[in-house]
């Protein structure tokens, strides 16, 4: 797994910074009301624009994590990650193929 960022809580959501080869810009994980069952719990924005969508999961050790997509039109093809917590309280969003 590599880490392409780093976030903190701000309030419901988290806020920090992604970088890839593609993209390096201060990022907002911002919670949203679900209007159907499969629909994001959060959006992600970049500079005010949305780049991604996240969704709430609990993983085989019980732990809370985001699973996220990202995509924008300078990516080849979407980018699926996710955002973990760990113990320091810092959150690391990791990319594997």
């Amino acid at each position: 797994m590599t880490t392409i960022g780093t976030f903190t809580r701000d309030g419901d959501g988290f806020a920090g910074t992604i970088a890839t080869l593609a993209i390096k810009a201060r990022a907002a994980i911002k919670p949203v009301r679900k209007t159907v069952e499969n629909a994001p719990d959060y959006r992600i924005y970049a500079s005010g624009v949305e780049i991604g969508a996240a969704w709430a999961k609990t993983s085989e050790a019980d732990k809370p994590y985001l699973s996220i997509k990202l995509d924008d039109p300078s990516f080849p093809e979407a980018i699926y990650c996710r955002l973990i917590g760990r113990d320091s309280g810092d959150h690391v969003l990791v990319w594997s193929r």
